[in-house]
């Protein structure tokens, strides 16, 4: 078997070999933790997640980190405005701190739901400042760094191979039409520390000594300085959103290779945007929706899953309610199968590895999920296999979807449905199948199925 990853820095797929025989370094940018993440937010966590699955299942060790950013990020991307734990402790009346621990706990438990794996390491960047200065000042001892009346800056025109992972066109930028930098030498430098202000008005709840003056780290050195903490200064892959790709992963790759001489990271994988109606979501446009009002309106963080994996990680997918419902019909259908086949029978290991085999080539295809999600339904159509070669299928495809396909969800009957369901079932003693059959429609408009199996019943969400 050979796994192939499309490998944003050479623009094209690469049989996957690791830098340390089957040990796997993955780092995954994980949120800034200032509000709620939302449903686009949570996209760029399942595709790392199948990859890992995917990692174990051939046999590799996985070490992954996933970073929270609670200092640092600003309003602007161009080193401007304010940090934005600093704003929402500001709005919501309470400390940085315990912002930043609500939302995280928040994002966890949002990931719990999703099946997300927990990754080995949750980094926060307030507790590796000490880590943060020391890499600015391997990057100042070797030239590459400025002072402003703001901050210390990485000089982006020391290193040569800045634009390679965007593809920008540095000297486009320079050129032209007059751009405002600032105090800054080139337009795609970036601050590495900034100063806190001197005003009283501004004082910031979060701020550290540091060799240059009090103040804060810049939010791109926190995922260089954490990243090669735990994973070494050179390590396997590192996953984001696309929109990472300009900026934030640059500028990562930038100063990381600067401070060590060495490459960064070997793969880059990104994933596409969630839109809805064509266009980003994204906190800025009110995020759409967040998991939890989901789960209000009557959807499960697994039909939300299913979702996602419909869909190519390199591909935009369209978010509606309608689209969400048809992930939850087929989730749903798909349990109902699995749930009626027979299990009591010994599966023909040959059939199931065969089979299982053919599976793990769409996801060594670059995680093909959804040809991987068409191709269970095939092999559940397929009258040539047996139900107990289908039902250990399921069980082995499953690990790498992570659908829960073999739990029935548990759902809670309100009262008033209990009792038309015992009436239904009173007339269906008395072979009052007229009575019984309205009493079921009644049910269905409810927003529950009863589904009849013999003398028995199973009770359903519609």
């Amino acid at each position: 078997m050979v796994l192939k990853l499309y490998n944003t820095l050479t623009r094209k797929k690469e049989v996957f070999k690791p830098l340390k025989g089957k040990n796997v370094g993955v780092y995954t940018c994980g949120p800034t933790v200032y509000w709620y993440q939302h449903i686009g937010n949570l996209r760029s966590y399942v595709f790392p997640d199948i990859l890992k699955r995917v990692l174990k299942i051939e046999g590799y060790k996985v070490k992954h980190v996933i970073n929270i950013t609670d200092v640092g990020h600003l309003t602007s991307d161009a080193d401007e405005g304010e940090d934005k734990m600093e704003k929402a402790a500001k709005k919501e009346g309470k400390s940085a701190k315990d912002i930043s621990n609500y939302y995280f706990n928040v994002f966890k438990e949002d990931l719990n739901k999703i099946n997300v794996l927990s990754p080995d390491y949750w980094t926060k960047a307030t507790e590796h400042i000490k880590e943060q200065i020391e890499l600015i000042k391997k990057l100042e001892n070797k030239g590459y760094t400025y002072e402003t009346s703001d901050g210390i800056y990485f000089d982006t025109s020391k290193f040569p191979r800045y634009e390679d992972l965007a593809r920008l066109d540095v000297k486009g930028l320079k050129a032209g039409k007059r751009i405002d930098v600032g105090e800054k030498k080139n337009k795609t430098d970036f601050a590495l520390w900034k100063f806190s202000s001197s005003d009283s008005e501004g004082k910031r709840q979060q701020e550290w000594d540091s060799p240059w003056g009090v103040g804060f780290p810049g939010w791109h050195i926190e995922c260089s300085a954490m990243s090669m903490k735990y994973l070494g200064d050179s390590f396997d892959i590192h996953t984001g959103g696309i929109d990472h790709i300009p900026i934030h992963h640059t500028n990562e790759i930038a100063q990381s290779e600067a401070a060590t001489g060495k490459p960064f990271v070997k793969y880059w994988l990104h994933g596409e945007w969630l839109t809805h109606k064509g266009e980003k979501i994204s906190k800025s446009k009110g995020g759409l929706y967040t998991l939890s009002e989901l789960e209000k309106e009557g959807y499960s963080a697994l039909d939300l899953r299913y979702f996602f994996l419909s869909a190519h990680y390199r591909k935009q997918i369209d978010f509606s309610l309608h689209s969400l419902d048809y992930a939850k019909n087929s989730l749903n259908r798909l349990k109902g199968i699995i749930s009626k086949l027979d299990k009591t029978k010994k599966a023909n290991n040959k059939s199931v590895n065969s089979a299982f085999k053919q599976f793990m080539t769409y996801f060594e295809d670059d995680l093909n999920a959804p040809r991987a999600l068409s191709y269970m339904w095939e092999i559940l159509r397929d009258d040539r296999l047996g139900d107990s070669e289908k039902y250990e299928l399921v069980l082995r495809f499953d690990e790498i979807f992570g659908l829960d396909l073999e739990k029935e969800e548990k759902i809670k009957i309100p009262k008033e449905i209990s009792e038309l369901i015992k009436k239904r079932e009173r007339a269906r003693k008395e072979k009052d199948f007229v009575t019984a059959d309205k009493i079921r429609d009644k049910i269905n408009k409810a927003g529950f199925v009863v589904e009849d199996s013999g003398k028995d019943f199973v009770v359903k969400k519609n």
